[in-house]
């Protein structure tokens, strides 16, 4: 049987998901901007603005860790999710960064395939957060998105090992290597940082379901 949670319990379930939703958000900013669909500028002035919100929302999450007796799964549990899905939302601020900063000139279809992973990557960390406050009926659901996520992992790896072969095999000018060899080894960690998150899920499964 579920364990029926306190309305002030489940504030933290709601400081979780909507930091998640910023997360997708600036998943789909990313690969909108890699599609050539907005400006890198445009782009990087809304993950800002994004990640400014999930620092407040971070921030007054661990106040209420500190000012909250019980909470509806270990603190040290929920003080990792919104770290890591901070420090996600940081990454891809500075892939927009990188790609404002660097004008880098028209991505490969390599690389907009990566930007895609990323973005369905936040995307299935949005729909694993809003499975927690139930953890005992959703927890197939949060395994389910969990395999989708370490498969996607490892397409990008191949993407990203694809890309990175062919930068060093085609391009003759050192400058073009450097700015893309950074934009896409953050790529990759962004995706990285989706399956330590992910990974995270599943041992709060563990301790739940």
């Amino acid at each position: 049987m579920a364990f029926q949670l306190k309305p002030k319990e489940e504030k933290f379930f709601a400081l979780l998901e909507k930091h998640a939703e910023l997360g997708a958000q600036a998943g789909e900013i990313l690969y909108a901007c890699f599609e050539g669909k907005v400006s890198a500028a445009e782009g990087l002035e809304t993950v800002r603005r994004l990640k400014k919100e999930g620092a407040a929302i971070r921030a007054k999450t661990m106040m209420r860790l500190h000012k909250t007796f019980i909470t509806p799964i270990d603190r040290e549990d929920i003080q990792a999710v919104i770290e890591q899905l901070d420090g996600t939302l940081d990454q891809i601020k500075e892939i927009m960064d990188k790609m404002s900063m660097y004008n880098p000139g028209e991505p490969t279809a390599g690389a907009v395939a990566m930007a895609q992973i990323v973005a369905q990557c936040m995307l299935e960390i949005r729909k694993s957060v809003s499975y927690m406050r139930n953890l005992k009926d959703n927890y197939l659901k949060i395994e389910a998105r969990s395999e989708k996520v370490s498969n996607m992992e490892s397409q990008g790896d191949v993407y990203y090992h694809e890309e990175m072969a062919r930068l060093f095999t085609e391009c003759k000018d050192p400058i073009h290597i450097i700015k893309w060899k950074e934009i896409l080894s953050a790529m990759e960690n962004v995706v990285d940082d989706c399956e330590v998150l992910v990974n995270l899920f599943q041992r709060v499964v563990l301790k739940y379901a």
